[in-house]
């Protein structure tokens, strides 16, 4: 599964990008294919990750700060933040893939491209998040890997 990591450190550039620049996620991923020699086999798994995440970040980010005690989003380095998105994408919207490879993965990145205690930090919310998550609370439910609202 080496081409599923190139994928993740290829979306963690673009969604880095994405904070940083103003543009939509189909603009930043034409452009990262333009400039970057990167491996036909990650596209797909990149791509997918780049604008679900994007896509889905009004859905992720609450779940992340429901998660991270004296942390709001805001104050979150960009490469952190952009980790654990992509991680929580993966968790709630991708059932193909173990919860346990997406949160290793994820921590490995971290280790990485982040601070000294970004894999830690990480860490902690992801586990977090997977406990809740699991619980299935009230408000919400994972049906098929999608978070979703409840059916009334």
């Amino acid at each position: 599964m080496r081409q599923r990591r190139i994928a993740r450190e290829i979306a963690l550039q673009v969604l880095y990008s994405l904070e940083v620049m103003g543009m939509e996620a189909g603009e930043a991923i034409e452009l990262y294919w333009a400039h970057h020699d990167a491996p036909v086999d990650a596209r797909p798994f990149s791509s997918l990750l780049i604008e679900g995440t994007w896509e889905h970040r009004d859905q992720i980010d609450p779940l992340i700060g429901s998660c991270s005690e004296n942390w709001s989003i805001a104050r979150m380095s960009k490469v952190d933040k952009s980790i654990l998105r992509m991680a929580v994408f993966e968790l709630c919207y991708c059932a193909d893939i173990p919860p346990k490879v997406t949160m290793n993965e994820a921590i490995d990145l971290g280790k990485v491209y982040g601070s000294e205690n970004s894999g830690s930090f990480i860490n902690g919310i992801l586990d977090a998040l997977y406990v809740k998550l699991g619980k299935k609370d009230a408000d919400q439910e994972i049906t098929s890997g999608i978070l979703e609202e409840p059916k009334q």
